[in-house]
């Protein structure tokens, strides 16, 4: 595992993970969310969020945090590893909302309170956004290693035992 990528909807704990899983392999982590977002609150251009992705992706290692659906082929071409969180609805629900209010380093800016239209794209996630993520997975999947955490334990007993399986 040089090149990761950690997919899912938000608030399933993909930034959680993507810390602990850099701090163990080492391998640089970068916040799609970092680059696309502005700490005004604005967006960089399409074709800028683009071209500063390809450059992370240039490099022989990475791990990139985010969906981004417009990147993930691209990106689905040029990692070994996948890491996608499948939880149900509810827990991707409630880890928004816990993160109201706390600083994160995954976000150049902390909300206070949850954003309706988030909330609605975070509720029509697995109708819009789940079956194109698996579809682009099952055509990936002789290429790269595609691990699916279902559960925030699932996910945290690979850290634990991330020594046994590289």
């Amino acid at each position: 595992m040089k090149r990761a990528i950690v997919i899912g909807c938000p608030g399933a704990g993909k930034s959680t993970f993507s810390r602990k899983l850099s701090a163990k392999t080492g391998l640089p982590l970068h916040y799609l969310d970092v680059i696309w977002h502005l700490p005004d609150r604005t967006a960089l251009s399409r074709e800028e969020f683009v071209k500063r992705l390809q450059g992370i992706m240039s490099g022989d290692q990475w791990i990139i945090d985010g969906n981004y659906m417009h990147t993930l082929p691209m990106r689905l071409n040029r990692c070994d590893t996948v890491f996608f969180f499948d939880l149900p609805l509810d827990l991707c629900l409630a880890g928004a909302e816990e993160r109201l209010g706390k600083r994160c380093e995954d976000m150049p800016w902390t909300d206070n309170e949850m954003d309706p239209e988030f909330r609605q794209w975070i509720v029509n996630f697995p109708e819009q956004q789940l079956l194109v993520i698996c579809k682009l997975l099952s055509e990936r999947r002789n290429d790269v290693n595609v691990f699916t955490f279902r559960s925030r334990t699932e996910a945290d007993n690979f850290i634990a035992n991330l020594e046994n399986l590289i």
